[in-house]
């Protein structure tokens, strides 16, 4: 190790600052760091504090120190430390000791004043001491064992303003009554009462005799005699400014990477970067962000020689109300080019300024706000930060002093820096997080019925609430679709994931099970084809594709519960895919929970869906949900279905009052998913809207299906409708007659609209075609497309049925 040394470069005879001062505690660690230790060895104090004394040596230490160390003796000696760069610089030292309040020894280590060839006498040796106190670097001073001043050094003397003279006989609160020199003083008391060193760090403050605010570390220590007796105290005070600062910096670091971005709202992220920024280093702090961000679109560059538009989103200051504020939270400012915001906004990095700075005064004074606000809290230190993300700018911060006498230097632009890139990225994800939800909730809006259809069979109600903000857009959605016959079908679907994704997802499975509704398919056989659907979505789309779309999670999936309400017969068709059950409120209100079979959830396949068929009353209240009315966080689902059925029993008149009460009674709160609740209350079709025939299968049947149609429209009072009816009710009797089987079957119904159907026992499907000239047949479905306002068909149980409708008059 010594020929490694010997290699080094050495800066001899180099002189130890007068401000050097550095004090080793009992481990051997440095606990503080002197700024003339700084300036010695290049070393900041968070680099030296904490770590052990010897890492600063070059060589070993002479015999003669060691052995005063292991008596815990004064010792002055030439010592060989590494500076930073590496290079050995000897200096002379003096060590003191003091004692800890663990009974260990702290060391205080200063320059030396002077060296002698010889030793000195004991008078000499009184003398040095005295001379070693008064020429310290750092403040001393020692009390009686009242507590009350007897002496102190040059620099003691200097920090508080005062000579010894006026201070001498006084306790240190009346020397300067003022805090925290109240808790020092009874420290001090303690110390002469107890025998005991006590050791404290105190915030910054200013001394009497300062003209800035110091932080310090104060070293109480007892004076005893060789008895043991206290007869006084002494004080020895370590600036530890610098220190304090880097600690603090650390701090409001750390406190930034904790507190900022703990929502995915841009204003409370803006919000956390002010209050850390406040707390930490400033006195006032404003956030600005271009108007685009806050609007969630993507940011462009900024031209520099054009004024630049922004949104103030928060402010915070140590004084109540941000009475600094020439602009109010949420309104517009505009930066004029040149100007210090401006030059952020367009350069991405950040300055400080003096309150004399031209650039900072030209900006100030153009406002006579901002200029008044500057002179009357007397702001005299400013930085401008940008706020910059994945390359781009998206605002800039403020940070103002006024109460804190310290003006901004470079480590506290490097911390702004710091934080100000830190919570950007929290800015920017907030915005695009915003950008996403307000896309996927414009198209799952777009997607859901702006408005519930009049259907006669029911009267309805829905609820369709978004997850709160703190969560994305699902695939919730809801349908009511009008069948023929009178009959209504009744969806409620919900897509796994959430986003954009999920939206699209949602649509695609709406249009589909619209079509398959459309076709008249049974409740199970539609939810077999929508799994089917869902299946090759899935393929098709592959993890590729779904990865590629913020939202997507794993493969596509939903569930969904599919009924139909038939308003003639009294009863409703129900099937479902993994959703859910139905409740449904008989007109007494009893309540049900409806034990449908569970059915898997779509895109699994496999699996059979099976439907169920129940009798409902008029009269009664069938309510549709997704899971997120009954789920919640920490409750069960039992929970949120008793909590339902709850709401639900001896509901309102009123639909929209019903919806409410479910809404206050069992939504969690906050939602944790989208919810999706639709109301239906049944309506039935007496038999004097109803009129059924049996038709023999004989061509002859026809004639007189014509007439009775013809009697039953003029009961009705719709005489005006029986032209057109006769012609469609002799066009698909014939058709039944002719194509199909037995039994055959004609019903009239008058609801809205004026509905004929006939049904065959046969299941072969009729369909338009084009007649040529002369052929005999083939127009007849042609005229009924014509004449009705819509015509369709649908298998039964028993075959088929064909149905024509007309329009009523309102």
């Amino acid at each position: 190790m010594d020929n490694e040394l010997d290699t080094t470069t050495e800066a001899r005879g180099a002189g130890a600052p007068e401000d050097f001062a550095v004090v080793i505690d009992g481990r051997g660690a440095v606990t503080a760091w002197s700024a003339g230790a700084r300036r010695l060895l290049g070393y900041e104090s968070q680099e030296v504090v904490g770590r052990p004394a010897a890492y600063l040596l070059a060589a070993k230490l002479p015999v003669a120190l060691r052995r005063h160390l292991a008596a815990r003796e004064p010792w002055t000696s030439d010592v060989s430390l590494r500076n930073r760069d590496g290079d050995r610089v000897k200096v002379q030292l003096r060590g003191t000791p003091l004692a800890d309040p663990d009974g260990d020894t702290l060391w205080v280590v200063t320059p030396a004043a002077m060296a002698y060839a010889a030793a000195p006498t004991e008078a000499g040796t009184a003398r040095l001491w005295d001379l070693t106190l008064a020429q310290l670097p750092v403040p001393v001073a020692v009390y009686d064992h009242e507590a009350r001043f007897v002496a102190c050094n040059q620099v003691m003397s200097r920090a508080m303003g005062l000579t010894q003279e006026e201070m001498r006989g006084l306790t240190l609160w009346e020397i300067y009554p003022v805090p925290p020199l109240d808790e020092i003083d009874r420290l001090q008391r303690q110390v002469v009462r107890t025998g005991e060193m006590i050791f404290r760090e105190e915030q910054p403050f200013r001394a009497s005799g300062e003209v800035r605010d110091h932080a310090w570390s104060v070293y109480l220590s007892p004076l005893k005699d060789r008895a043991g007796a206290v007869l006084g105290m002494s004080a020895l005070v370590i600036d530890i400014t610098g220190q304090y600062w880097a600690r603090r910096r650390l701090a409001v670091l750390n406190e930034a990477s904790t507190r900022i971005g703990s929502t995915l709202d841009v204003t409370r992220t803006t919000e956390e970067l002010a209050e850390v920024a406040v707390g930490g280093f400033a006195d006032f702090v404003t956030v600005d962000l271009l108007e685009s961000v806050v609007q969630g679109h993507e940011p462009q560059p900024i031209p520099p020689d054009t004024p630049v538009q922004c949104r103030r989103t928060a402010q915070r200051s140590v004084l109540s109300g941000c009475p600094e504020s020439v602009v109010r939270t949420g309104d517009v400012d505009v930066y004029p080019p040149g100007s210090p915001p401006a030059q952020a906004l367009t350069t991405g990095r950040g300055a400080h300024y003096r309150a004399g700075d031209p650039r900072l005064r030209e900006w100030s004074t153009a406002s006579p706000a901002r200029a008044e606000s500057m002179r009357r809290f007397r702001i005299h230190s400013v930085m401008m930060v940008p706020l910059r993300a994945r390359g781009v700018t998206l605002g800039v911060m403020h940070l103002l002093r006024h109460r804190t006498g310290d003006a901004f230097v470079e480590d506290d632009l490097t911390l702004a820096e710091e934080i100000a890139a830190r919570a950007a990225v929290s800015i920017d994800n907030a915005r695009r997080y915003t950008r996403e939800r307000r896309t996927a909730l414009t198209l799952q809006r777009s997607l859901l019925p702006e408005r519930l259809p009049q259907a006669p069979a029911v009267d309805l109600a829905h609820r369709y609430l978004p997850a709160g903000p703190g969560d994305e857009i699902g695939g919730d959605w809801f349908d009511v679709i009008a069948l023929s016959g009178g009959r209504v079908a009744l969806v409620v679907g919900d897509v796994v994931g959430h986003g954009v994704h999920a939206s699209a997802t949602m649509g695609r499975l709406r249009t589909a099970v619209r079509t398959l509704a459309d076709a008249d398919f049974a409740p199970d056989e539609l939810l077999t084809r929508l799994d089917d659907l869902v299946i090759r979505l899935d393929r098709e789309e592959g993890p590729d594709t779904r990865g590629q779309a913020e939202g997507a999670s794993g493969e596509v999936g939903a569930t969904c519960l599919y009924a139909v309400y038939d308003p003639v017969a009294g009863r409703c068709d129900l099937a479902r895919a993994g959703h859910p059950p139905p409740v449904l409120v008989d007109p007494d209100g009893t309540v049900h929970v409806l034990d449908l079979p569970a059915g898997p959830p779509l895109g699994l396949g496999g699996l059979p869906f099976e439907a169920a068929r129940i009798d409902v009353s008029e009269g009664s209240l069938l309510a549709l949900y997704t899971d997120g009315l009954i789920e919640a966080p920490g409750r069960d689902i039992d929970v949120g279905l008793d909590l339902l059925t709850e709401a639900l029993h001896r509901p309102a008149a009123g639909l929209e009052e019903v919806c409410d009460e479910v809404m206050r009674k069992v939504r969690p709160d906050p939602p944790a998913d989208d919810i999706v609740l639709l109301l239906a209350r049944t309506s039935g079709l007496g038999a004097q809207q109803v009129r059924t025939w049996q038709l023999p299968v004989d061509p002859a049947a026809v004639a007189g299906a014509r007439r009775m149609a013809s009697e039953q429209l003029a009961a009705w009072g719709l005489a005006e409708f029986e032209f057109p009816t006769e012609l469609i009710v002799s066009e698909l009797v014939t058709n039944a007659i002719r194509y199909g089987n037995a039994p055959v079957e004609l019903r009239l119904i008058r609801a809205d609209v004026l509905i004929c159907e006939v049904s065959d026992g046969s299941s072969t499907a009729p369909h338009l075609r084009r007649a040529r000239v002369f052929d005999e047949g083939g127009r007849g479905l042609l005229l009924v497309a014509q004449i009705a306002e819509r015509w369709g068909s649908r298998h039964t149980a028993a075959g088929k049925t064909i149905w024509a409708e007309q329009s009523l008059p309102h």
